[in-house]
């Protein structure tokens, strides 16, 4: 089957662009070809700093006939719907139609039409054009006196389509001017010169050839083998940063890896500071040395030419720029030493936070108060919690915050430091922002805890205060972030803490917005647990149950909603389990049958121990007997916390629940015995219900 070859050839692609364009390219096309009436085997996409390239194999040579029927409107309708019928059918005269006769609904014309495939070739011809004017780049121009947008300058297209044993054909369309070939050009100084391509295994070893390596992933291994061995020839190790890789990836066609220095001097700079300056300016790789475990001296560029001079001159003009630059930021670290952070904060009152919710200066403030508030409930000194508080947002005036925004909080920590506050101070003003994604640490110092609650809350119940919420996918003041990390700092420091009562600490906070608030915090665990492979099924069922005020704890406490929904998943993995959940739902649905019809519930109804006495098959009194031992040892448990323990002790109604429905009628024709049977399915619905919502539970 024949394959098709696409490249566009343009200038320089930002190299953030590059991946999504590939895979844009991929889809627009591919999704184009299919819905033509096409098929394919398999396609794949790449992208160089200066190209754009797919190859689909196996596509179909032609679109398959069709053969349409299409209903028109009634014999004898008037002229206007039959006119409307034949435009649309593509008729020339009703006589082309055929008339169907329906028994009850009459006589109706119907069109049989046929759409005869199309070529392949032609399909492609219409397809690319289309898919290259309407391309989706975050950001484009326009250039020249054309109407084309593109990212950068368009030059060539090359698309070519036919199978392998044969020559493949030139598509042939035209883009603004820019004709579609059979040719392409190498690195732009290594081998500029065009080249003709047939297919696309010649097209990768025509670029191999001409200096261009086509894979990004081919690029980013040979820059990360390469500086692996580099740092290893001289005694030190590679900084890996999986990130920076992918940008140096998509900035080079033909990656060379060199080694630069730096005057030691410079080392006196905080790593993180000498790291960013390194990484945000020249986009190269820093050098650890595993003797110290501190920083080296050198650097790694990487290159888009094999220089003659073995890339000399490339490193040099390099080291310059990086000279320059870390003189700039040890200027700026030794300004930020000379004045304290404390005589910092006067410059928050002149920074708004949100219009709506003052300036940093009173943020602050209010971090500080409940950082004194919550330090008890975590174990923190209340003084220590509220020093870092107050101090926590003043390296955001610093002149290194300012040129690096990414060290906030660390350089604050670096400067608490060197003024000698204590370190548990200076630990939780780098902390107090974590963990900002789930790869971050969570921080587990007190201090540091209570700081970052502090923060983290104070924005939550102030955007909700204000009414202003994620919706849909639109989070600006990323609340879900800030959700999730409440949620990770309280379950993996086993915190007891209460939201509500921290929610409604803010000034002018309601119930209405705290049970609000509260519902997020839900969502947000529910898909925490969801990712660490809960069953988003046993979470519904313990924060239903819970906050229908039916027991306790309340569900503010996450520490207690996480241990019940593991112990419930633990029952219902046993056998036990598993039957319990059967005879629940069995007695559940007898009773909401029977309440439907009644009229009442029967939770309130007691259990006539006397009719069962005289009237009650041994099966009943031992369902009774168990139920009310079971029950009473489950409401002990919850009361001492023990899950697991009031699971089990769930677990012990499982063979009197399967004797009872084994030989009991519940609708007996007396009705007193009858509701005395319904009684005890609502004790087994009552009983379930101490630990969970049985009914929300799936499977």
């Amino acid at each position: 089957m024949p394959d098709l070859l696409l490249e566009l050839f343009s200038e320089e692609i930002p190299a953030r662009m590059q991946a999504k364009a590939a895979e844009d390219l991929k889809a627009l096309v591919t999704g184009g070809l299919v819905e033509a009436g096409l098929t394919y085997e398999g396609a794949k996409a790449f992208a160089t700093p200066r190209r754009l390239a797919l190859t689909v194999h196996g596509l179909t040579a032609r679109s398959p006939d069709l053969a349409e029927e299409r209903k028109g409107p009634r014999v004898g309708s008037p002229e206007k719907a039959l006119e409307g019928f034949l435009k649309g059918a593509g008729l020339g005269s009703i006589a082309e139609a055929r008339i169907v006769s329906d028994p009850k609904k009459g006589d109706f014309y119907v069109a049989d039409i046929k759409k005869p495939g199309r070529p392949a070739e032609a399909i492609i011809a219409e397809l690319v054009p289309s898919v290259v004017r309407g391309f989706p780049w975050p950001k484009s121009m326009r250039w020249g006196a054309g109407s084309l947008r593109w990212v950068r300058p368009l030059h060539t297209i090359l698309c070519t389509f036919g199978p392998e044993t044969e020559e493949p054909e030139i598509v042939d369309f035209e883009v603004e001017g820019i004709r579609s070939g059979d040719t392409t050009a190498g690195h732009r100084f290594l081998s500029p010169a065009s080249f003709r391509v047939k297919r696309f295994e010649d097209y990768v070893t025509g670029l191999d050839k001409a200096k261009v390596v086509l894979d990004p992933a081919r690029r980013r291994d040979i820059i990360l083998h390469d500086a692996r061995d580099l740092a290893f020839a001289s005694g030190l190790e590679l900084v890996e940063d999986d990130g920076l890789l992918a940008e140096v990836a998509g900035l080079v066609e033909w990656p060379v890896v060199l080694m630069g220095s730096f005057d030691e001097a410079f080392l006196a700079i905080p790593p993180e500071v000498i790291r960013a300056t390194i990484r945000a300016n020249q986009k190269c790789f820093v050098l650890r040395d595993p003797s110290t475990g501190g920083l080296a001296n050198r650097f790694l560029l990487t290159a888009n030419i094999a220089a003659r001079d073995g890339g000399q001159v490339i490193v040099a003009g390099n080291e310059r720029v990086i000279r320059a630059r870390l003189s700039d930021a040890k200027f700026f670290y030794e300004q930020d030493l000379a004045a304290s952070l404390e005589s910092r904060l006067p410059k928050l009152e002149k920074i708004t936070f949100h219009e709506k919710l003052g300036t940093q200066a009173q943020r602050v403030a209010r971090i500080a108060a409940l950082s004194r508030e919550i330090a008890p409930l975590v174990g923190a000194d209340p003084d220590l919690a509220e020093r870092a508080a107050n101090l926590a947002k003043a390296d955001l005036v610093t002149g290194m915050v300012g040129e690096f925004p990414e060290l906030q909080g660390l350089m604050g920590r670096y400067y608490a430091a060197a003024q000698g506050e204590d370190p548990a101070v200076a630990a939780a003003i780098e902390e107090h922002y974590k963990p900002q994604g789930p790869g971050d640490r969570t921080p587990t110092a007190p201090v540091s805890i209570a700081v970052a609650l502090a923060d983290k809350l104070d924005t939550l119940t102030g955007f909700w205060a204000i009414d202003e919420k994620p919706t849909g996918s639109k989070d600006p003041y990323a609340l879900r972030r800030a959700a999730l990390g409440v949620i990770r700092i309280v379950l993996e420091n086993g915190l007891r803490v209460g939201l509500i009562s921290l929610f409604l600490r803010r000034a002018g906070f309601t119930n209405a917005m705290a049970a609000d608030l509260l519902a997020f915090f839900h969502d947000r665990l529910k898909v925490q647990l969801r990712e660490q492979g809960a069953r988003h099924d046993l979470v519904d069922a313990v924060l239903a149950e819970q906050a229908a005020g039916r027991s306790a704890p309340a569900t503010d406490d996450l520490v207690l909603v996480v241990r019940r929904v593991e112990a419930l998943g633990a029952l219902l993995a046993t056998e036990d389990g598993a039957s319990l959940l059967a005879g629940y739902r069995r007695a559940a649905n007898i009773l909401k049958a029977e309440e439907k019809k009644d009229g009442v519930s029967y939770d309130a109804l007691a259990i006539d121990h006397a009719l069962l006495e005289t009237a009650g098959l041994p099966e009943e009194r031992r369902l009774v007997d168990v139920l009310g031992d079971a029950t009473g040892r489950a409401e002990a448990q919850l009361a001492a916390e023990d899950f697991a323990g009031a699971m089990r002790a769930l677990a012990d109604l499982r063979p009197a629940i399967d004797a009872f429905f084994a030989a009991v009628l519940v609708n007996a024709e007396d009705p007193a015995i009858r509701r005395n049977r319904l009684a005890m399915l609502a004790g087994i619905r009552a009983a379930c219900h101490l630990v969970a919502d049985f009914s929300r539970i799936s499977g």
